[in-house]
């Protein structure tokens, strides 16, 4: 399971991601320059979660300024079904 920035992809339904960087196993790797063309990854999605609070506090010392905001990203959790080589 890896989580990713927020798709918008129903629970359950399958994604294709075509823009692989790097695929490796313990005997063949294989490095992108800057992608890897004909590779993709198959993955099933498993609903969307909020990452932790994120606190950005803003202060300027002897101007009496200061500001408290707070941010929670939200992320797709994806399970990974295939990944697929490309031809050669």
């Amino acid at each position: 399971m890896i989580e990713v920035e927020r798709l918008n992809v129903p629970n359950g339904d399958t994604v294709e991601l075509d823009k692989v960087l790097f695929i490796g196993d313990k005997e063949n790797t294989l490095i992108g320059n800057p992608i890897i063309k004909g590779a993709k990854v198959i993955a099933t999605s498993l609903g969307e979660d909020r990452g932790d609070k994120v606190i950005v506090f803003k202060y300027k010392s002897k101007i009496r300024y200061q500001k408290k905001t707070g941010h929670r990203q939200i992320y797709t959790r994806l399970s990974i079904n295939e990944i697929v080589k490309p031809e050669e």
